[in-house]
């Protein structure tokens, strides 16, 4: 029988692993170990951060909504009310954009859930 080396299957996971971790500081890119341990470490914060980009973005929307609403005499949680009740199925993204580009539209919805 004749003997196999499988280093080959080795170098190419880590040649792999070391260009992500490309621009990273000192070892933490070029030795396997710490550059593994780093690169794990980042996924787990882009993750986060992808679940926390969208937390903000609701924020924000919120933010907008309620400065368009006291503008037309209307509270944040009084318009939603006023919405919900009246079956007006527009999420907040959207109210959002509504208050910023299109002004006259949103004081008409805004007298609907006035009503």
């Amino acid at each position: 029988m004749s003997r196999v080396k499988r280093g080959t299957v080795t170098k190419k996971r880590h040649k792999r692993l070391l260009k992500q971790t490309k621009g990273f500081w000192g070892q933490r890119k070029n030795i396997f170990k710490r550059a593994k341990e780093t690169l794990m470490r980042a996924w787990a914060f882009a993750f986060k951060g992808r679940k926390l980009k969208k937390r903000d973005m609701r924020s924000l929307f919120i933010t907008r909504i309620t400065a368009a609403a006291r503008q037309n005499g209307l509270s944040y949680s009084k318009l939603i009310h006023g919405l919900s009740t009246s079956n007006v199925l527009l999420n907040r993204k959207m109210l959002s954009q509504l208050a910023i580009h299109e002004p006259e539209a949103f004081a008409k919805i805004a007298q609907l859930a006035q009503k």
